[in-house]
Protein backbone atom coordinates (compact mmCIF):
# COMPACT_ATOMS: atom_id res chain seq x y z
CA UNK A 1 0.00 0.00 0.00
CA UNK A 2 3.10 2.24 0.45
CA UNK A 3 2.65 5.64 2.21
CA UNK A 4 -1.18 5.47 2.65
CA UNK A 5 -2.44 7.97 4.95
CA UNK A 6 -5.89 7.49 6.28
CA UNK A 7 -8.31 9.88 7.43
CA UNK A 8 -10.46 10.14 10.40
CA UNK A 9 -13.79 8.34 9.15
CA UNK A 10 -10.72 5.16 7.85
CA UNK A 11 -9.39 4.96 11.64
CA UNK A 12 -13.02 4.74 13.32
CA UNK A 13 -13.88 2.21 10.39
CA UNK A 14 -10.70 0.64 11.34
CA UNK A 15 -11.40 -0.05 15.13
CA UNK A 16 -15.15 -0.77 15.25
CA UNK A 17 -14.11 -3.56 12.61
CA UNK A 18 -11.82 -5.19 15.48
CA UNK A 19 -14.31 -4.64 17.92
CA UNK A 20 -17.14 -6.10 15.81
CA UNK A 21 -14.84 -9.40 15.02
CA UNK A 22 -14.24 -9.56 18.98
CA UNK A 23 -17.75 -9.26 19.24
CA UNK A 24 -18.63 -11.81 16.85
CA UNK A 25 -16.02 -13.99 17.42
CA UNK A 26 -14.37 -13.89 14.03
CA UNK A 27 -10.35 -13.46 14.39
CA UNK A 28 -9.40 -13.33 11.31
CA UNK A 29 -11.74 -9.74 10.69
CA UNK A 30 -9.82 -8.24 13.55
CA UNK A 31 -6.64 -9.40 13.02
CA UNK A 32 -6.42 -8.40 9.53
CA UNK A 33 -6.70 -4.77 11.17
CA UNK A 34 -3.00 -4.87 11.53
CA UNK A 35 -0.35 -5.12 9.62
CA UNK A 36 1.68 -8.56 9.47
CA UNK A 37 4.47 -6.81 11.53
CA UNK A 38 2.63 -5.35 14.39
CA UNK A 39 3.39 -5.26 18.26
CA UNK A 40 0.61 -5.29 20.43
CA UNK A 41 1.76 -4.73 24.29
CA UNK A 42 0.04 -4.13 27.54
CA UNK A 43 2.77 -2.30 29.21
CA UNK A 44 5.15 -3.14 30.08
CA UNK A 45 4.77 -6.90 28.98
CA UNK A 46 1.87 -8.14 30.90
CA UNK A 47 0.86 -8.78 27.48
CA UNK A 48 3.31 -8.84 24.55
CA UNK A 49 1.96 -10.33 20.94
CA UNK A 50 4.01 -10.01 17.74
CA UNK A 51 2.61 -10.40 14.15
CA UNK A 52 -0.74 -10.34 12.77
CA UNK A 53 -0.55 -14.28 12.96
CA UNK A 54 -0.20 -14.69 16.43
CA UNK A 55 -2.38 -11.81 17.03
CA UNK A 56 -5.19 -14.14 15.07
CA UNK A 57 -4.26 -16.79 17.58
CA UNK A 58 -4.65 -14.25 20.71
CA UNK A 59 -8.33 -12.75 19.22
CA UNK A 60 -9.04 -17.25 19.06
CA UNK A 61 -8.46 -18.32 15.98
CA UNK A 62 -9.86 -20.79 13.81
CA UNK A 63 -12.72 -21.47 16.91
CA UNK A 64 -14.30 -19.03 19.16
CA UNK A 65 -12.98 -18.25 22.31
CA UNK A 66 -14.06 -20.07 25.42
CA UNK A 67 -15.83 -17.04 26.53
CA UNK A 68 -17.33 -14.06 24.36
CA UNK A 69 -15.66 -11.08 24.04
CA UNK A 70 -17.26 -8.14 24.35
CA UNK A 71 -15.74 -4.65 23.35
CA UNK A 72 -17.16 -0.90 23.03
CA UNK A 73 -15.48 1.66 22.44
CA UNK A 74 -16.43 5.06 24.04
CA UNK A 75 -14.21 7.77 22.27
CA UNK A 76 -11.96 7.49 19.13
CA UNK A 77 -9.54 10.33 18.44
CA UNK A 78 -6.85 10.33 15.26
CA UNK A 79 -4.27 12.40 14.59
CA UNK A 80 -4.06 12.05 10.71
CA UNK A 81 -0.96 13.57 10.29
CA UNK A 82 0.80 11.76 12.63
CA UNK A 83 -1.44 8.61 11.52
CA UNK A 84 -1.65 8.35 15.56
CA UNK A 85 -5.03 7.30 17.12
CA UNK A 86 -6.67 6.86 20.55
CA UNK A 87 -9.30 4.75 21.68
CA UNK A 88 -11.31 4.87 25.20
CA UNK A 89 -13.20 1.65 25.55
CA UNK A 90 -15.15 -0.87 27.54
CA UNK A 91 -13.76 -4.58 27.01
CA UNK A 92 -15.32 -8.10 28.72
CA UNK A 93 -14.18 -11.29 28.93
CA UNK A 94 -12.70 -12.68 31.79
CA UNK A 95 -13.53 -9.69 33.85
CA UNK A 96 -14.48 -5.87 32.58
CA UNK A 97 -11.66 -3.59 31.95
CA UNK A 98 -12.25 0.07 31.01
CA UNK A 99 -8.88 1.49 29.40
CA UNK A 100 -7.30 3.74 26.69
CA UNK A 101 -5.22 2.19 23.86
CA UNK A 102 -2.91 4.26 21.56
CA UNK A 103 -2.35 3.14 17.88
CA UNK A 104 0.47 4.12 15.26
CA UNK A 105 -1.36 3.20 11.75
CA UNK A 106 0.74 2.56 8.95
CA UNK A 107 -0.49 2.00 5.29
CA UNK A 108 -3.91 1.55 6.40
CA UNK A 109 -3.44 -0.82 9.15
CA UNK A 110 -2.23 -0.73 12.76
CA UNK A 111 1.13 -1.25 13.17
CA UNK A 112 1.35 -0.22 16.93
CA UNK A 113 -0.62 -1.23 19.71
CA UNK A 114 -0.28 0.02 23.59
CA UNK A 115 -3.28 -0.60 25.93
CA UNK A 116 -3.40 0.52 29.75
CA UNK A 117 -6.95 -0.68 31.10
CA UNK A 118 -8.15 -1.61 34.79
CA UNK A 119 -10.18 -4.24 35.72
CA UNK A 120 -13.37 -3.15 37.70
CA UNK A 121 -16.94 -4.52 37.84
CA UNK A 122 -18.25 -1.04 37.53
CA UNK A 123 -19.94 -0.14 34.50
CA UNK A 124 -18.95 2.33 32.45
CA UNK A 125 -21.36 5.23 33.77
CA UNK A 126 -20.16 4.54 37.45
CA UNK A 127 -16.21 3.95 36.44
CA UNK A 128 -16.57 7.75 35.03
CA UNK A 129 -19.34 8.86 37.64
CA UNK A 130 -17.21 12.42 38.34
CA UNK A 131 -16.27 13.61 34.91
CA UNK A 132 -19.27 11.66 32.60
CA UNK A 133 -18.77 13.12 28.92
Amino acid sequence: MGDVKIRTSDFERLMQTIADGWNEGHACNAADCFSEDAVYIEPPEKQLYHGRAELYEFFGGEGSTDTPMQMTWHHLAFDEEQQVGFGEYTFQMHGRYHGIVVVKVVSGLIKYWREYQYRSELDWEEFTGHNPF
